[in-house]
């Protein structure tokens, strides 16, 4: 009886006690590319983000964006969603990179979306903005970007995050249409979109947040596949 039971388990079992010399550096030869994938990834990310709002806010200190046509702004502004979109689209080592990081960094950088809104409350009050334009992209970033500082406080799970995103990009696009229609209709007041600070909003942080929101959709959208 002892003997069966003491009996050598089959060839096709595993003995999680026996150590595996070779183990630690297999992880080590497989983690240690990607870490060092997100990290560099991260740096260049970082690097085209900052060169990105410094252009902007050089041309809008010298009052390249005031000298051109409301409409041509919009176009600036639809091509700052465009672009970013068609790289992450088409290049096979951007959308690994956004694989590894996940979801959780592309959801809580909407917390710049606050003080977004504080500065279109105060810009507004003053009349320096459209009334509906400034209300309803003031109201839609203030509750976005407290969402978001709110999933970044827990552990959101995958209907946090397709939540989130949905009000975002619905808030989003409302807030954009808005201003695009007062751009197009002329509004003398939206020419404050083209200079320090609010240009960084339209011409930067517009087409981080839109591409963001097009990326995690297609993140979640995939995740739902695989499930």
């Amino acid at each position: 009886m002892t003997a069966a039971i003491e009996r050598k388990a089959p060839d096709y079992c595993i003995d999680i006690n026996q150590s595996n010399p070779n183990k630690e550096a297999t992880m080590t030869m497989v983690s240690e590319p990607r870490s060092s994938g997100v990290r560099s990834g991260t740096v260049i990310l970082i690097a085209a983000l900052v060169i990105w709002a410094g252009a902007v806010a050089a041309l809008a200190e010298r009052g390249v964006f005031r000298a051109l046509p409301l409409p041509l702004i919009a176009l600036l502004v639809a091509a700052g969603i465009a672009l970013p979109t068609l790289i992450y689209l088409t290049s096979s080592p951007v959308r690994r990179y956004f694989d590894a990081i996940g979801l959780f960094p592309l959801t809580v950088l909407h917390i710049w979306r606050i003080p977004a809104a504080l500065a279109f409350f105060g810009y507004g009050l003053a009349c320096h903005l459209p009334t509906a334009f400034w209300m309803l992209a003031g109201v839609g970033d203030l509750i976005a970007g407290l969402l978001a500082a709110r999933l970044a406080a827990r552990a959101p799970d995958i209907r946090d995050y397709w939540r989130f995103h949905l009000f975002g990009f619905g808030d989003f696009v409302v807030a954009v249409g808005t201003g695009l229609t007062f751009t197009l209709l002329g509004d003398p007041r939206m020419a404050t979109v083209a200079s320090l600070p609010m240009a960084l909003i339209p011409l930067f942080g517009v087409g981080v947040s839109g591409t963001s929101h097009l990326i995690a959709f297609d993140l979640l959208r995939r995740a739902g596949t695989r499930a």
